[in-house]
């Protein structure tokens, strides 16, 4: 049996894990690293590399291991995907479950049906949109949208500024957090925001490692809105890992949409606002922004 050697995900490795990143981009959320040291603190995971990419253990709540797509040349998926089931197999003494599983991925691996349960997993599905639609909200697909942010801009004029947050507003946007929290209903939403804000000072207190930008509506000189995102010149794509605004606020989720878009990334060509959780309200919302297509992503079990 292999000596495999599991590694804990450390902040000290950020450069030798995006090197991994980078190597294969299959335009996912979970293929963005902020993702990684993010959600962390959410989903305890390690990792393990061969000459030929980085594998995936990670283990839920109810103590199931699973994996995700190793982080690897195309070429080198197959062998990658091998090792990691030879991982579950041999030393867990398991069946392999791997999430999060591209397209492309699938019909690079072939794997024969007798062996494998292959399952689409909707839940999950990226929504990517036309970055230039978001910024201007022209057509007629966007007048909905439009008429928000024009009747925040009428209300709120002189009233509202945007600006590109950092670490020295880590406390507002902590604050900010636990007032969010307060219009949740459910332990579990509470406990997801928990995780989210532990994720977010991470990212704050080693913002020197990490490359994103923040970016805060404030309204009466009160933050009310804010979001994350950071880009990849590979897929030419912003990724949207966290935005929140005050919903009672008109046209306010339209106008941070826009405005970080204009501000922070003025020629990205797409962003990826990630999946809506299988939330029905959440999924309405991100088709109501008319997404240009969806990234789907599938559940391989091994039988």
């Amino acid at each position: 049996m292999k000596d495999y050697q599991l590694h804990e995900i450390k902040i000290e490795d950020y450069n030798q894990i995006n090197e991994y990143y980078n190597l294969r981009r299959p335009e996912m959320a979970d293929s963005n690293i902020l993702d990684l040291f993010l959600w962390e603190n959410c989903y305890p995971t390690w990792y393990f590399t061969n000459e030929h990419g980085l594998m995936w253990v990670a283990k839920s709540e109810d103590n199931q291991y699973y994996s995700s797509v190793p982080c690897c040349r195309e070429e080198d998926l197959k062998e990658c995907f091998l090792e990691t089931q030879d991982y579950f197999n041999n030393v867990l003494k398991k069946k392999l479950t791997m999430y999060l599983v591209d397209k492309k991925a699938l019909e690079t691996l072939d794997l024969p049906e007798d062996e494998y349960i292959v399952i689409p997993d909707r839940t999950y599905y990226d929504y990517v949109y036309d970055a230039e639609k978001l910024r201007t909200f022209s057509g007629k697909k966007y007048h909905k949208k439009k008429n928000h942010l024009n009747a925040f801009k009428k209300e709120y004029e002189g009233r509202y500024s945007f600006k590109i947050l950092g670490k020295e507003n880590e406390k507002e946007i902590l604050e900010y957090l636990e007032k969010w929290k307060e219009t949740k209903s459910h332990a579990e939403e509470y406990e997801f925001i928990d995780s989210e804000a532990k994720g977010i000072k991470y990212i704050l207190d080693n913002e020197e490692v990490f490359d994103y930008k923040i970016g805060g509506v404030y309204v009466d000189d009160k933050l009310e809105s804010f979001c994350i995102g950071n880009y990849y010149e590979q897929e030419d794509m912003v990724y949207l890992p966290v935005e929140k605004a005050n919903p009672e606020i008109r046209g306010l989720y339209q106008y941070i949409c826009s405005q970080f878009l204009i501000e922070a990334f003025p020629l990205a060509g797409k962003e990826n606002r990630e999946d809506d959780m299988g939330i029905e309200g959440l999924r309405k919302s991100k088709l109501s922004y008319n997404p240009i297509y969806m990234v789907e992503k599938y559940t391989i079990i091994q039988k």
